[in-house]
C-alpha cells in the first residue's frame, strides 16, 4: 500500500483554508498513486484550539468540515485520515473529543478518539477533551490498521524511564496484530525533539515488528512551532521516508520498499543550531501572517539580540517587509548606529533613525518637580527604554506593522528588561534563547559570509543607558549566568545542585535564582515567546506572582 504523508500548515479556526489545503493534498496524493493520505492531529480545525472547544458553534463547524471533506474526496481512489475535534457525549462532562476520522469514497470507516490527554508543559487537553475507551482497529483493503493520536504513542514502558499513564494504547492495539501503526500528531518543536520522536517510534516498530507512520503538523501557532518531520519506519525501525522539517510537504511512501542507504549528516551542533533558527523563522512568519499582518518593526540597538531578530524577520517576511529603527540617546555609542546601518545593508532592510535626546530631556523636565530631592538611578535609564517603546508602537499603529521584541531568555529570566520599554511588542522572537545561544546562532548565520557584522559579535553587551554601561555591571558573565538559568528554569534543579555541578559559588547561584523568582511579574506581561527549548517562559511555565520563596 502506498501512503502519503500529508504535512500541511493549518490555522486555528480557518476551516475554509484548512479544508482547501487538505483537499488539495488529497488530490495530489491520489495523482501519485497513494491509497491513503494521512494528515495531522486536529488538522481541520487547527491545533491548539484551546477555549474555542467550549463553543458549540466551533464544534458545529468542525462537524461541517468533516462532511465537506467527505463529499470533496468521494470521487478519489485515495482514502483520507484526518484529525478534527467533535462534540463529546454530554455525560462525559467535557465539550469535545479529539478524533481521527478515516474516510473512503465519502464514507466514514472509523472514528477513533484520543485516549491519553496530556496535561503538562504547554498541553492542557484534559481541560477540554473526553478520553476514549479501548481503541478500535480500522481496516482498509483488508489491511488492519492501528490508528493513534499523538500522545497515545508516548507511553511505551520499554522506552520511557517513567510512564505518565496507566494504559498504553499502542500495546493494546498491537495485541490485535495490525499490519501498520499510524500516528496523527501535533507535536511542538523543541531542541532535541525531532531525534527523540524518531527514536521512540523506532523502538515501537522494532519491539512489535510493525511499520510505523507518523504525520506531524507543521507551522507556528502563537508561541508554539511545529516542525513537521513526518516519517515512515519499517518494521525494524529503519527510516523509509521523511517529510521536510519546518515546511509543508507531501511524501508518498511504499511500505514494501527497502530503506534508502544512510547518508552523511551535519554535526549535531550544526543541526541543532539550524533547527533553532528555522523554528524561529517559521514561528515569526506564521505569527505575523496568521494575525493578519504583513510587516514587522525591529528596534536596532547595534547589539547582537536585535541583530538576530532582524535577520529572522527578514528571512520570515522578506526584506521589503521589515523596518529597522535606530533610536540613539546621549549614551549611545557611534557604533550603535553605524553597526545597525551596516546590518540593515547586509539584510537589505529599510533603516530609520529617530534621535531621542530631546524626548529624554522633555521627560526629565516634566518630572523634575516631582523628583526634586532625589538622585538619578535606574528610573532615568528606563525612561529612555520606554520612549523607544512608545516610538515603535507609534510606527506600528501608523504602518500596521507588528513590533518584534528583542529580549533573550537570559534577560527575561533575571528581569534585565524594562516593562513598557524594550519589552514592548507583539512577539518575543528570541525569548527562549539564552545569550550564549544567541551568539551561536549568529555565528552559524555567518558561516558562508557576513550577515551579522563582526563588530556586533565582538562588542561587549550593553544596554547603553548610562555612560560606559556593560551588562556585566549588573549580571554575571553570560557564560556563568546561562548554565544557571537553563538548570533552574528548564530542569528545576536546586541552587545547591547547580553550584556543585558547575563549580559556581552557592551565594552567586542563589542571587541569580532570587532574580528569577522576583521577575515573574515582568514575564507575565511579556509578549508570547517562540518556544525552542523543553521549557520556555509562557504558557508552559505557570508560577504565581505574589509568593514568598526561600532561596
Amino acid at each position: 500500500m502506498k501512503i502519503a504523508l500529508a504535512q500541511i500548515n493549518p490555522t486555528v479556526g480557518d476551516f475554509k483554508g484548512n479544508l482547501e489545503k487538505t483537499i488539495e493534498a488529497s488530490r495530489r496524493a491520489a495523482a501519485q498513486g497513494a491509497r491513503l493520505a494521512v494528515f495531522s492531529e486536529l488538522v481541520l480545525c487547527g491545533y491548539p484550539p484551546a477555549d474555542f472547544l467550549e463553543k458549540p458553534s466551533f464544534l458545529a463547524q468542525c462537524r461541517a468540515a468533516v462532511d465537506e471533506l467527505a463529499a470533496a474526496t468521494a470521487d478519489l481512489p485515495t482514502a483520507v485520515l484526518a484529525g478534527v475535534a467533535l462534540a463529546a457525549d454530554p455525560a462525559t462532562g467535557k465539550p469535545a473529543v479529539n478524533a481521527a476520522l478515516l474516510l473512503d469514497r465519502g464514507r466514514v470507516l472509523l472514528e477513533q478518539h484520543k485516549r491519553l490527554l496530556p496535561f503538562y508543559d504547554v498541553f492542557d487537553e484534559q481541560r477540554y477533551f473526553a478520553p476514549s475507551g479501548p481503541q478500535r482497529m480500522a481496516e482498509l483493503d483488508g489491511q488492519p490498521l492501528a490508528i493513534t493520536i499523538c500522545e497515545d504513542a508516548w507511553n511505551d514502558k520499554n522506552f520511557w524511564p517513567r510512564r505518565l499513564y496507566t494504559v498504553d494504547p499502542v500495546e493494546e492495539l498491537m495485541a490485535r496484530r495490525p499490519s501498520l501503526l499510524i500516528n496523527l500528531s501535533s507535536s511542538p518543536f523543541w531542541h532535541g525533539k525531532r531525534a527523540l520522536r524518531r527514536q521512540m517510534l523506532a523502538a515501537i516498530a522494532r519491539r512489535h515488528g510493525v511499520p510505523v507512520l507518523m504525520v506531524n503538523q507543521v507551522g507556528g501557532n502563537d508561541g508554539l512551532v511545529f516542525d513537521g518531520s513526518s516519517l515512515a519506519l519499517d518494521a525494524q525501525g529503519r527510516l523509509l521516508a521523511e517529510a521536510r522539517p519546518f515546511e509543508e510537504d507531501l511524501v508518498v511512501v511504499d511500505l514494501l520498499a527497502a530503506p534508502p542507504a544512510a547518508s552523511a549528516t551535519a554535526s549535531d551542533t550544526d543541526t541543532a543550531t539550524e533547527d533553532a533558527y528555522r523554528a524561529l523563522v517559521l514561528g515569526t512568519r506564521d505569527y505575523v501572517r496568521k494575525c493578519g499582518f504583513h510587516k514587522a518593526l525591529v528596534g536596532l540597538s547595534g547589539g547582537i539580540d536585535s541583530a538576530l531578530v532582524a535577520a529572522v524577520a527578514r528571512d520570515a517576511l522578506g526584506a521589503e517587509k521589515v523596518v529597522g529603527v535606530g533610536m540613539p540617546s546621549a549614551y549611545s555609542s557611534s557604533g550603535s548606529i553605524d553597526d545597525s546601518r551596516r546590518l540593515a545593508a547586509n539584510l537589505g532592510i529599510r533603516f530609520e533613525v529617530i534621535g531621542i535626546h530631546g524626548l529624554v530631556d522633555a521627560y526629565r523636565r516634566a518630572l523634575d518637580p516631582v523628583f526634586v530631592g532625589t538622585r538619578p538611578d535606574t528610573t532615568e535609564e528606563n525612561i529612555q527604554s520606554r520612549i523607544r517603546g512608545g516610538l515603535l508602537m507609534a510606527m506600528s499603529n501608523k504602518f500596521s506593522a507588528l513590533v518584534l521584541t528583542t529580549g533573550n531568555k537570559s534577560e527575561m529570566a533575571v528581569g534585565y528588561c524594562t516593562l513598557y520599554g524594550d519589552m514592548v511588542g507583539a512577539l518575543a522572537v528570541i525569548g527562549d534563547l539564552v545569550k550564549t545561544r544567541v551568539y551561536a546562532v549568529c555565528r552559524w548565520l555567518n558561516r558562508n559570509g557576513e550577515v551579522i557584522p563582526q563588530a556586533i559579535l565582538d562588542k561587549a553587551p550593553s544596554a547603553e543607558l548610562r555612560p560606559g554601561q556593560k551588562d556585566t555591571d549588573s549580571l554575571p558573565p553570560y557564560e556563568v549566568l546561562d548554565p544557571i538559568v537553563e538548570a533552574y528554569v528548564e530542569r528545576y534543579e536546586t541552587p545547591e545542585r547547580i553550584a556543585g555541578e558547575n563549580g559556581f559559588p552557592l551565594e552567586l547561584v542563589q542571587q541569580v535564582v532570587g532574580l528569577i523568582e522576583r521577575s515573574e511579574y515582568k514575564r507575565q506581561q511579556a509578549a508570547p515567546v517562540l518556544k525552542v527549548t523543553s521549557k520556555s517562559f509562557g504558557m508552559g511555565r505557570r508560577f504565581p506572582i505574589a509568593v514568598k520563596i526561600q532561596v
